[in-house]
C-alpha cells in the first residue's frame, strides 16, 4: 500500500466508513442467523404437523364437516331428557332376536383381572397434570366386560325396563348397521342404571386402568408406541365402530377398545391423585352462568364454581387426538352430560 493510501485509510472519515461497514456486516450476519433459525423452527413444525396428519389418517380439510357445533350434543340430549317417550321401541322378544345366541354370548363375556399391584398414572411432563404422578395401586381380583356395551345390549335393557332410548335412535330403535357399535349419547346415570340392571356396576377408575395397561405401566394397551391401525381415533373412521373390530388393539388381558372408539364412563369423581401437582382449579366443578345484562347482550358466560364434582371418562374416542387415548389419560364431564363419543362398559366384584 502506498503512503497516500495509508494516509487515506487513517483519516477519521475513512475509519468511520469502515466502522459503519463492519457494523452493517455484523447486523446482516445476525439477521441471516435469525432467519435460518426461524426457517428451522417452521420446518420442525411442518414435520410435526405431518406426523399428526399421518396419525389422523384422514384429510384434515374435511374437519369442518366432521365436528358437531359446541354444545350440540348437550342440547340434543337435554331435549331428549325432557320429552315424554312416544317411541314404540322393541318388545323384549324383538330385542333378543336382534342377534344370534352366539353373538349374545360373546358380547356378554367378561375377563378376569387378577389381584395384585399395577402402575397407575404417569410421570411424563407432557401429560396432563391431572394424570400425574405415577403411583402403585393394589386391587382385589375382579371381572370387566370384554367389550363396550353395544346398541344391541342397550336395546335389550330398554325393552326390559322401559328406560329412555338414546336421542339418536329413531322411534326408539337402533340405527341400521350399528347393532354392534357401542351405545352412545348416554350419560353417567344411564350407564349406572344399565350396569345395575345387568347385575354389575361401573368399574372404578383404577380397575379400568389396570385392565387397559396391565402391570408394566405401558402407555397404550398394546405397548408404548402409538399405532393408528390398532384403534379408532382422530377421525380415522369418522364414527364409532363395531366393538369386536380391533383384535390387535386388545389389552394384555384381552379387553377390547380400551383405547379409542368411545370415551368410557367410570364410577369415580374427578379428584386429584395423592401428590398431584395439578392446580386445584382443574378439579373444581364449574357451570356457565350469565352474571349481568351486558354479558347477556354480548352472549358471554362466566364459569362459576359449584359444590359438585365431574365424573371421570377414560380411553379416548373416535373424535379425540391419539394422545388422549393413552391408558393413563383422564377425561371428565358432568354426570348428566351425553355425547356421541361417550359410552361405557361394566365390571363386577368376585364373591369372597
Amino acid at each position: 500500500m502506498s503512503d497516500v493510501s495509508k494516509r487515506i485509510a487513517q483519516t477519521p472519515a475513512e475509519r468511520l466508513r469502515r466502522k459503519r461497514f463492519l457494523g452493517a456486516t455484523v447486523i446482516t450476519c445476525i439477521a441471516l442467523v435469525m432467519i435460518g433459525g426461524s426457517m428451522h423452527v417452521v420446518k420442525l413444525g411442518s414435520i410435526r404437523m405431518g406426523e399428526m396428519r399421518a396419525l389422523a389418517t384422514y384429510n384434515l380439510k374435511e374437519e369442518s364437516t366432521r365436528i358437531r357445533a359446541a354444545g350440540e350434543d348437550i342440547a340434543i340430549h337435554e331435549r331428549n331428557e325432557n320429552r315424554k317417550s312416544s317411541a314404540a321401541g322393541y318388545t323384549l322378544a324383538e330385542a333378543e332376536s336382534l342377534l344370534t345366541k352366539e353373538q349374545w354370548q360373546e358380547l356378554d363375556s367378561t375377563v378376569l383381572i387378577p389381584a395384585g399391584k399395577f402402575l397407575m398414572g404417569t410421570d411424563l411432563k407432557n401429560a396432563d397434570a391431572a394424570s400425574r404422578p405415577q403411583h402403585t395401586r393394589n386391587l382385589d381380583a375382579y371381572r370387566i366386560d370384554k367389550y363396550l356395551v353395544t346398541n344391541a345390549q342397550y336395546a335389550r335393557f330398554i325393552a326390559a325396563t322401559g328406560h329412555r332410548a338414546p336421542s339418536d335412535w329413531k322411534n326408539g330403535k337402533v340405527q341400521q348397521g350399528t347393532l354392534l357399535h357401542p351405545v352412545t349419547l348416554v350419560n353417567w346415570y344411564d350407564a349406572a342404571a344399565y350396569a345395575k340392571w345387568a347385575g354389575k356396576r361401573l368399574p372404578s377408575e383404577a380397575e379400568w386402568e389396570k385392565a387397559a395397561r396391565g402391570t408394566d405401566g405401558r402407555r397404550w394397551p398394546w405397548g408404548n408406541s402409538m399405532d393408528p391401525a390398532r384403534l379408532n381415533t382422530y377421525y380415522n373412521v369418522g364414527s364409532a365402530s363395531d366393538v369386536t373390530t380391533y383384535t390387535n388393539g386388545a389389552s394384555p388381558y384381552g379387553v377390547f377398545d380400551m383405547a379409542g372408539n368411545v370415551d368410557e364412563w367410570v364410577a369415580d369423581d374427578f379428584l386429584p391423585y395423592k401428590g398431584s401437582d395439578a392446580p386445584a382449579d382443574v378439579f373444581q366443578g364449574k357451570v356457565p352462568q350469565i352474571t349481568d345484562a351486558n354479558d347477556r347482550a354480548l352472549k358471554v358466560v362466566d364459569l362459576v364454581p359449584v359444590n359438585k364434582q365431574y365424573k371421570v371418562l377414560r380411553g379416548g374416542s373416535w373424535k379425540g387426538d391419539p394422545f388422549s387415548t393413552a391408558t393413563y389419560h383422564r377425561d371428565y364431564s358432568w354426570p348428566n352430560s351425553a355425547s356421541d363419543f361417550y359410552g361405557f362398559r361394566c365390571a363386577s366384584s368376585l364373591e369372597k
